[in-house]
Formats: structure tokens, C-alpha cells, sequence
């Protein structure tokens, strides 16, 4: 199993073998979702979004172009979410 595999992924985020949770990063690109433990990516939810979007970068394998119009919302629970900007009208 790779660090990049689904089930590590989830284990580790959710820290499930010590009932704790750690602040993850939910990531919506091109047309899935997924959670990504802070700690996998070495980023903390005060980092700057250019940082974050590198390691995301790193993580899934593609440019840090791809990444460049999601926007990234911070939550008070210290979760952060990277999706598509928000289109109105």
C-alpha cells in the first residue's frame, strides 16, 4: 500500500486506530473528491494557499497550473476545503 492509497489516506486523516481526528483538506478536482490529512501534504491550516496548492500538487501528481483557480476556504475547526471558484447567475 502506497501513501497515496485511498484506505491510508482515510486511516491516517481520521487517524482511526486512536479515535483522534487531525485537520484534513477536502479536495474537489476534476470531478472527485477526496480528504487529505494536513500532516500527509506538511502543510497546517495557517499555511498560504500557494504552498498548499504545491503539496496538493505534489500529492495527486499533476501542475501546479491545474491547481491554480481553486480557491481554498479555511474552517474554524482548522479543516480547509480546495475547490472550483463558485459561479452565481
Amino acid at each position: 500500500m502506497t501513501l497515496n492509497d485511498p484506505r491510508k489516506i482515510y486511516t491516517h486523516a481520521t487517524n482511526a486506530s486512536s479515535n483522534e481526528t487531525g485537520a484534513v483538506l477536502h479536495v474537489r478536482y476534476k470531478g472527485t473528491s477526496r480528504d487529505i490529512a494536513l500532516d500527509i501534504l506538511e502543510v497546517e491550516s495557517g499555511t498560504a494557499d500557494d504552498e498548499i496548492k504545491r503539496a496538493v500538487a505534489a500529492f495527486l501528481d499533476t501542475s501546479l497550473d491545474d491547481l491554480k483557480l481553486l480557491v481554498i476556504e479555511r474552517h474554524e475547526n482548522g479543516n480547509l476545503t480546495m475547490r472550483p471558484p463558485a459561479v452565481f447567475g
